[in-house]
């Protein structure tokens, strides 16, 4: 029998059966018939080959194989399907807001500070451009403005020879401002204001405001939607309560910018 035993796992055979082990094929009829073959061939033995077949552990270790592999794979997919939110991510959103509010107010009073009132304002000369050798430059890089008394602007350029292309564009701006030079300076007396002129400049003024609120609800509208997608998984509380934040800081920028408006207005009226 240990004849037998020793043919029928041949190193034929074992190679067979370790090809089996790796890749789930069935051998087992295989490694019989080669036993029985063995066992014809040899007629001096009456030993008779009970259940010679491949343990059932082959194809249980084959699909166990391919088990593992569909179950690591779905957890490596659940773990890159799901997102996680970082806690600090309000702040963040809160200070976006913030910074874009601040930028609708600082344009508002760049706005403002156009236009021309009753008094006298540094802040009047600063959008005009000054032409010279081809390239335009804001009046302010060019000059000093400051207010001698609530009805008159003196301008210090920083080259002297710049004076009459600065006294040029003074001219020729909507401000209907017509300065005279003092020596190395000049000197712009700001005209009373006809109630025409009034009425258009609080025109101008209320439009500034408008489009001052709507950048800044616009600011709002952008951190709700971003909160919104990235508390979709979070509590509702948390969203509830970012949420309310930013109210509070829209109706401060608002507030903020209507006050502006107000002061210029009064500042336009003389009231």
């Amino acid at each position: 029998m240990s004849i037998i035993l020793r043919r029928a796992f041949s190193h034929r055979n074992l190679l067979l059966l370790r090809s089996s082990a790796f890749y789930g094929g069935d051998l087992s009829h295989q490694l019989i018939n080669s036993a029985h073959n063995n066992n014809n061939n040899n007629n001096n033995s009456n030993t008779h080959i009970h259940d010679l077949t491949l343990p059932t552990t082959l194809h249980f270790l084959t699909h166990s194989r391919r088990g593992f592999a569909k179950g690591r794979k779905s957890k490596d997919d659940d773990a890159v399907s799901t997102i996680e939110v970082s806690p600090d991510i309000g702040p963040t959103i809160k200070a976006n807001a913030t910074s874009m509010m601040e930028a609708a107010i600082a344009a508002l009073s760049g706005e403002l500070n156009k236009l021309r009132t009753g008094r006298a304002s540094p802040g009047m000369l600063d959008h005009i451009i000054v032409e010279l050798d081809g390239v335009k430059m804001p009046l302010s890089h060019l000059a000093v403005v400051s207010v001698m008394d609530s009805k008159t602007l003196s301008v210090n350029p920083y080259d002297p020879n710049t004076i009459k292309k600065l006294e040029s564009a003074i001219v020729a701006s909507p401000l209907g401002l017509s300065p005279k030079a003092d020596g190395e300076r000049l000197i712009a007396v700001i005209p009373p204001l006809t109630k025409e002129h009034i009425q258009a400049v609080c025109k101008v003024v209320t439009k500034s405001c408008e489009d001052a609120r709507q950048s800044i609800r616009r600011a709002r509208q952008k951190a709700m939607d971003t909160a919104k997608k990235l508390y979709s998984h979070a509590p509702k509380d948390d969203v509830k309560k970012l949420e309310k934040e930013v109210d509070e800081l829209t109706k401060k920028f608002v507030k903020s910018a209507e006050d502006m408006c107000k002061a210029k207005e009064k500042e336009i009226t003389g009231g």
